[in-house]
């Protein structure tokens, strides 16, 4: 009499489900695109760092013979400057959905983040100066919530903050609790960094606007994975990084969006000669440009913005759209295979159930999730940790395939069984 191992069928089911998805996707070609996706490593960090595509190491070494070391300097002349502006188009067209003249890849977004929250928190203040308030949510980025506090000193003002349930995010109640006659800024994450956790951006940019404040969106965790419609849902200022679901590379520089209607009244705090008037007259007072040149500051990091393009064509090929259903599929997956999985294991999902409600990742949570980590690096299983116990499955749709998820959830529910 042969007995059948349950845990067994219940994995020749899950291979069965992952193999029919990927053979249904239609977005499946465009993993070849990407270097190392012939290999076995599981990459569950696509909403740290992507994956480089093969036409970006071709794109970089191009350059470094034929742009910067044929033409040199006039490369400036002959497209450099321009790249900023170029570039920044395509990510407004093809990624956040931004009319043309919007948007600039400049800084990190460390810096692009303290330049607009800073010319925002500044107008608004002098137009009233009632208005002293910066409301952010307690469980937002550590950066944004260093960069606010450090902002409220500097000007004078005072932070607001919204406590959340960090297995989710800022609600709209909490956020119409929290802004009043005193709000000059809101800063509000798109896709929540930890539980990826997705906001109403158009109903919260409302919510903000009703109140007299303007509202500066951090896409970073968005950017590439999850629609935005910029123009449409009125947004005020927004940045976002590139290196994630864009694919720019570590360090590769970050993005700013400013509405057309705000870009002559904000004076951005960073003064440098690019962002004057006329950047080679190079004269005895500061000048701005017109446009989004004023938001630039030193010379941009020209290497830092060549990968990305790349990536951009490809997100422009399969349309945002189908990004996003791919996005929403591979992360429903991951819920299904964990709840069968590793559930049973006392592993929990910190993040919405609800895909509408849900960006580009999933967390696991376990009190073992550190070491449960540190374990799949060394087995080329490559998710991130984020405390209290959580392990983020950052699923690149450009990239990722459904068998992928299910290898690496299985080296979790294997990890989670020696380690806990």
């Amino acid at each position: 009499m042969t007995t059948t191992d349950p845990h067994a069928a219940v994995g020749a089911q899950l291979e069965s489900e992952a193999s029919a998805l990927d053979a249904a996707d239609p977005l499946r070609h465009h993993r070849d695109a990407f270097v190392g996706a012939e290999t076995s490593l599981v990459y569950f960090d696509g909403n740290s760092l992507g994956r480089p595509p093969r036409a970006s190491v071709e794109r970089l070494s191009r350059f470094a013979t034929q742009e910067w070391g044929g033409r040199l300097i006039r490369g400036w002349d002959e497209s450099w400057m321009q790249l900023p502006f170029e570039i920044g188009d395509t990510i407004g067209r093809a990624v956040i959905g931004a009319a043309p003249g919007q948007t600039v890849v400049g800084d990190s977004t460390t810096v692009l983040l303290y330049k607009l929250v800073r010319a925002a928190f500044d107008a608004q203040h002098a137009a009233d100066p009632a208005r002293v308030e910066i409301v952010v949510d307690r469980d937002n980025f550590p950066t944004d919530r260093y960069l606010v506090d450090g902002i409220a000193r500097e000007r004078g003002g005072r932070v607001r903050w919204i406590d959340v349930d960090l297995s989710s995010g800022v609600t709209a109640d909490a956020l119409r609790a929290a802004v009043g006659p005193a709000t000059a800024v809101v800063l509000l994450s798109h896709v929540a960094y930890r539980s990826g956790y997705l906001a109403d951006a158009a109903a919260f940019t409302e919510i903000a606007h009703e109140a007299g404040a303007l509202v500066v969106w951090d896409l970073c965790h968005s950017a590439g994975s999850v629609p935005v419609r910029a123009d449409e849902w009125r947004f005020d200022l927004a940045v976002g990084c590139t290196y994630k679901y864009l694919n720019g590379g570590p360090g590769s520089p970050a993005f700013a969006y400013v509405a057309t209607r705000h870009q002559e009244a904000l004076a951005q705090p960073i003064q440098g000669w690019m962002g004057t008037a006329d950047v080679f007259t190079m004269g005895p007072e500061y000048r701005p440009a017109d446009g989004m040149r004023r938001f630039l500051s030193g010379t941009p990091p020209i290497v830092g913005m060549l990968a990305m393009q790349d990536t951009l064509a490809l997100i422009e090929d399969a349309g945002i759209d189908a990004i996003r259903a791919k996005s929403v599929a591979l992360t429903d997956f991951a819920v299904r295979v964990s709840d069968v999985l590793l559930a049973p294991l006392g592993v929990e999902v910190a993040s919405p159930r609800d895909a509408g409600a849900r960006g580009g990742h999933v967390t696991l949570s376990h009190p073992a999730m550190r070491a449960v980590t540190a374990r799949l690096w060394r087995d080329d299983v490559i998710p991130d940790y984020r405390d209290p116990g959580g392990l983020r499955i950052g699923l690149s749709p450009l990239s990722t395939r459904f068998a992928e998820t299910l290898s690496g959830l299985r080296a979790v529910e294997e990890a989670v069984r020696l380690v806990a």
